[in-house]
């Protein structure tokens, strides 16, 4: 295999054994505009906690919006995380190693920047500490603040002994014992990620299913517990492999080089295909009886729930055919799973058809008329909102970057180049 001209300086003593990485002048320019959305980004932020939620879109009508759609697709895309680190430390399958050091500085980018965006989010942010010290012990929603603040602290911890793997860093004897201990109990915290995440990504589908206020999304008896529970762990676990991959498939068409091979994109394709097909088994069941049961006793009609072009019918069906049956199909076929084109189709439309269930389940959700006084609100997100998303976008980016520069990432890199 040819490999390109990266203009590798001399002393490439910082980068991993036997992996070229381009000149510092070139990376630096890369990220200049990736840093340029990033100030952009700082600016909302900061106008964002100086002046308050008035600066955004939101309003009392619509205290959830795009900050929340953006929180929770990231959780949930970032479940590869959980997920794979599970398979591979608890049930030993030997071929994940060669992608589970991606999936923490994805899982660790997903779940800081949601913490990033939340922080702008609640809008009192110096009372931030509340819910930890004041919780409300009846709301699903605290749950959620101690899992997916413990889990991330989980996913600092596993980054760790990644990043003392740099070849300078690996020289400190002390940072060496660290990192080679951290990996022998890496199973255990593969454990507590696994359970904490699973608990948060349940408890925040069935928060949704519990608001009798809303029809949309409203779910009663066996459909709150253990239907929506289970219904967001398997969207994530079905999603988030999948999301690994693009991401990883992304950084190649970026550096020209093979990181990970064909056969483990396969497995996490496998994988998420496996468990996207059962998400959508148990989502198209739990849409017919919302349609078939709980819209009627609630004296609702089916088309009481949709509106015009911003909230038609199509949302539904994107997420539910396009989005949802088709990719599973796509990803648990062998024969089309084998087709790069029709595996990057799937695992793109899987991640889309999730963004679209967490934003109509935030937005649209609130923006149905449930007094008889009450008509179709509309949303719009401004600048503020957007850049703030964009911000965290951008700090991923950089993250990720200079991870893949300096850390040993993939173990097969080296093997795939030469």
């Amino acid at each position: 295999m040819e490999v390109k001209n990266y203009n590798q300086p001399v002393d490439a003593s910082l980068f991993p054994e036997g992996c070229p990485r381009c000149s510092l002048l070139k990376f630096l320019l890369h990220l200049v505009p990736v840093a340029a959305v990033g100030l952009w980004g700082a600016y909302a932020a900061f106008r964002v906690l100086a002046h308050g939620l008035g600066e955004t879109g939101l309003d009392d009508y619509f205290g959830f919006g795009l900050w929340i759609t953006f929180d929770l697709a990231v959780i949930a895309l970032g479940a590869g995380a959980f997920f794979t680190g599970a398979l591979r430390y608890l049930l030993n399958i030997d071929a994940l190693k060669n992608i589970i050091n991606l999936t923490v500085v994805v899982g660790f980018l997903c779940y800081s920047g949601a913490m990033l965006v939340l922080v702008l989010d609640i809008g009192q942010p110096l009372r931030a500490w509340f819910g930890y010290w004041h919780p409300n012990v009846h709301s699903m929603l605290t749950e959620v603040i101690f899992c997916i603040t413990c889990y991330c602290t989980v996913l600092i911890i596993e980054y760790v002994p990644l990043a003392l793997e740099n070849r300078q860093l690996a020289k400190n004897k002390l940072a060496h014992a660290i990192a080679h201990n951290f990996h022998l109990i890496m199973p255990l915290f593969a454990g507590i990620g696994a359970f904490l995440s699973t608990f948060h990504q349940g408890s925040l589908g069935g928060m949704y299913g519990v608001l009798f206020g809303r029809p949309y999304i409203l779910r009663d008896g066996f459909f709150i517990w253990p239907w929506t529970f289970f219904l967001y762990i398997l969207s994530a676990v079905g999603s988030g492999p999948m999301f690994t991959v693009l991401v990883c498939t992304f950084m190649e068409k970026l550096t020209g080089r093979k990181l990970v091979s064909w056969d483990v994109k396969q497995l996490m394709g496998k994988i998420a295909g496996t468990m996207f097909t059962i998400y959508m088994v148990f989502k198209l069941v739990d849409t017919a009886g919302w349609v078939m049961d709980i819209l009627p006793r609630s004296g609702m009609t089916f088309d009481q729930m949709f509106h015009g072009w911003i909230y038609g019918k199509w949302l539904l069906f994107a997420e539910l055919v396009v989005c949802g049956v088709l990719p599973a199909y796509l990803l648990f076929s062998k024969k089309c799973r084998s087709n790069p084109a029709l595996f990057y189709l799937g695992g793109i439309l899987a991640c889309v058809g999730v963004t679209i269930n967490r934003y109509v389940m935030t937005v649209q959700a609130l923006a149905i008329p449930v007094m008889p006084f009450d008509t179709w609100e509309f949303y719009n997100p401004n600048w503020a909102e957007w850049g703030a998303s964009f911000m965290v976008i951008a700090y991923s980016w950089l993250c990720l970057a200079i991870s893949y520069r300096y850390l040993p990432m993939f173990p097969q890199e080296r093997e795939l180049n030469k």
